[in-house]
């Protein structure tokens, strides 16, 4: 079947674009063959190229997984839920950390692929302007669903009391289509209806003295509504590749290896002119799992990323109810993002810094200012190393370790935050007094920092929850809003005994540059003056691993960091057992 185009009789134009047209035509053959699957479509083409890399002895994780969702718990037809376009598997609106706008259930026009299947470890989703058949599908859909949850099922419904009133009061939600000023959309709603009776929809005359036609679903399983994802790659809307099924402007680009780190915002000088939209579209990829576009910590304010628990209690009466719409959202039915891998913090850094693709380079700007890494450590003895890419003339460093209130626009060891060895002179600098330690270093040294925190019954080493802090939208995530506590801080500050931070230089041991240090949560911290350019090794492969010391690599605390986080959030649920209830909750 094919789609309406150019313009109907009422002056309305009618949709036309090819990835509206094959899904439909793809919606009339799963209805004309139930029995055969888009996911076996999309399976075969991601098996060939399983076993293509297969023969090239490069191992992958499966495409396909074992029940739905994050959670694992069943579909909930009275929600919103998204089909992932690479495993197949369906995910609750409420269990997706990426912030999705206005949408219905039941809906056909979108492109959506799990974290489980990405290969930057977020969400991605996309939705599409929709035909009207699947506007039509959707509006049916649900007005079924509402009938049954009401208790009195139906499966036909009048086109004028019922569907297009439906899609008059959901249009934004339904498609991105700007909502149409007159009502000659009513006739093109009217056509799609009549145009597919047989093979989309059925009709029946309702008895009684005025002739009504009543329209419903040829196929009255609601599960089997879903995006034709096999449609959109067949029209190249979407691609196979060998990192799982992407948009086709978002796989597009491969870049090969350069010899020089690329930072975000380098324009590359490749020759060639590109077309002027070439890149408008072209969606920007989070690196290793954090949005790209963030706010950053400062003015007094520190921002963590969130992502919905599922474990939460009334998790599932929050998705169902409509009546929290423009209200804040309580803050424990969400939980804290833990980074699978220990980098260097987008968010926890100065703005005007610049971290590496991979995040694990960091080239500085004017004055000193300062980045900590993604991970803390309170107890244990700790190692990670750096190395001093370029260091031109007039630039240095003061590199170290930092709490999460050493200042940011500021050089590391500026506080009682911090502590830091200086390149120039080697210098080893705590809140601000610089104290002769050992001879400088500069380009091409390796440098490493090992810190030794004993046992203490005063540092609290269960991680922060933010379970009872309020939650802010930034471009589509949710991040917890924690006000700053320095002078509360600064007041609590003790200092832990046999404590000590040793600094290397290429393997040789410098000694120990500060001993009985503040207790505490310490991250791996640079500061950089002017343009010096410094890469980080957080392990487990180290160029010089102290030869006399048992230490831990730092990107070993990612792992840790996880479990300390899922327990804090189990801790929180249960001591505020009975307490978190919707129908109490108020900021």
């Amino acid at each position: 079947m094919e789609v309406d185009s150019g313009k109907d009789p009422a002056g309305e134009p009618a949709v036309n674009h090819g990835i509206l047209k094959e899904s439909t035509e793809m919606i009339c053959e799963e209805y004309e063959r139930p029995g055969e699957s888009e996911a076996d479509d999309i399976k075969s083409e991601v098996n060939q190229i399983e076993e293509k890399k297969s023969n090239n002895n490069v191992t992958t994780k499966p495409v396909e997984r074992e029940g739905n969702c994050y959670c694992g718990k069943d579909r909930n037809l009275n929600i919103v839920e998204l089909l992932c376009a690479s495993c197949v598997r369906w995910f609750h609106e409420s269990c997706i950390g990426y912030q999705l706008g206005k949408l219905v259930p039941f809906m056909m026009n979108y492109f959506f692929v799990c974290k489980n299947c990405s290969p930057t470890g977020l969400e991605s989703f996309k939705k599409n302007q929709a035909a009207f058949p699947q506007m039509c599908i959707t509006a049916l859909g649900n007005l079924m669903q509402a009938s049954v949850k009401e208790g009195n099922p139906r499966r036909l419904f009048s086109k004028d009391r019922d569907i297009i009133p439906f899609i008059d009061s959901h249009w934004e939600g339904m498609t991105t289509m700007p909502r149409r000023v007159t009502q000659s959309w009513h006739s093109t709603i009217h056509r799609a209806l009549m145009k597919d009776v047989g093979t989309l929809f059925l009709s029946e005359e309702a008895a009684g003295e005025n002739t009504l036609t009543l329209y419903g679903l040829l196929n009255p399983e609601l599960t089997h509504i879903k995006p034709n994802y096999e449609a959109m790659i067949r029209g190249g809307h979407l691609k196979v590749t060998d990192m799982g099924i992407q948009h086709a402007l978002a796989g597009g680009s491969v870049k090969g290896r350069s010899a020089k780190r690329k930072f975000p915002g380098e324009q590359g000088s490749g020759g060639g002119k590109k077309g002027r939209g070439a890149e408008v579209n072209a969606p920007k990829l989070p690196a290793h799992g954090y949005p790209l576009e963030h706010p950053y910590n400062k003015d007094g304010y520190r921002y963590i990323l969130a992502e919905p628990d599922p474990h939460a209690p009334f998790r599932q009466e929050f998705d169902e109810s409509s009546d929290w719409a423009g209200k804040p959202i309580p803050g424990w039915l969400y939980r804290t993002l833990s980074p699978s891998s220990v980098l260097l913090a987008l968010h926890d850094r100065a703005p005007q810094l610049r971290i590496s693709e991979d995040r694990l380079a960091l080239t500085g700007d004017k004055g000193y200012c300062m980045v900590r890494a993604t991970h803390a450590v309170s107890r244990g003895t700790w190692y990670w190393e750096a190395t001093v890419e370029e260091m031109p003339e007039g630039s240095a460093a003061r590199l170290g370790w930092a709490q999460e209130y050493a200042n940011l626009q500021a050089p590391l060891g500026y506080d009682k935050f911090g502590y830091s060895w200086r390149s120039r002179k080697g210098t080893r600098f705590h809140e601000c007094r610089g104290k002769h330690y050992s001879s400088g270093y500069g380009e091409g040294d390796t440098l490493g920092f090992l810190i030794a925190l004993p046992e203490s019954s005063d540092i609290k080493h269960i991680p922060h929850t933010y379970k009872d802090r309020p939650l802010v939208k930034f471009k589509s995530h949710l991040y917890y809003e924690e006000k700053d506590r320095v002078a509360e801080s600064l007041k609590d500050l003790k200092v832990l005994n046999d404590s000590k931070i040793i600094f290397y230089k290429n393997g040789v041991c410098q000694g120990v540059a500060f001993s009985d240090i503040y207790g505490g949560a310490y991250f791996p911290a640079l500061s950089l003056h002017k343009s010096a350019t410094v890469s980080v090794n957080f392990g487990p492969n180290f160029k010089f691993p102290p030869p006399d010391t048992q230490f831990r690599g730092m990107h070993e605390k990612a792992e840790e960091a996880i479990c300390e986080q899922t327990m804090a959030d189990l801790l929180y649920l249960t001591e505020n057992e009975g307490k978190l209830r919707l129908d109490t909750f108020c900021m």
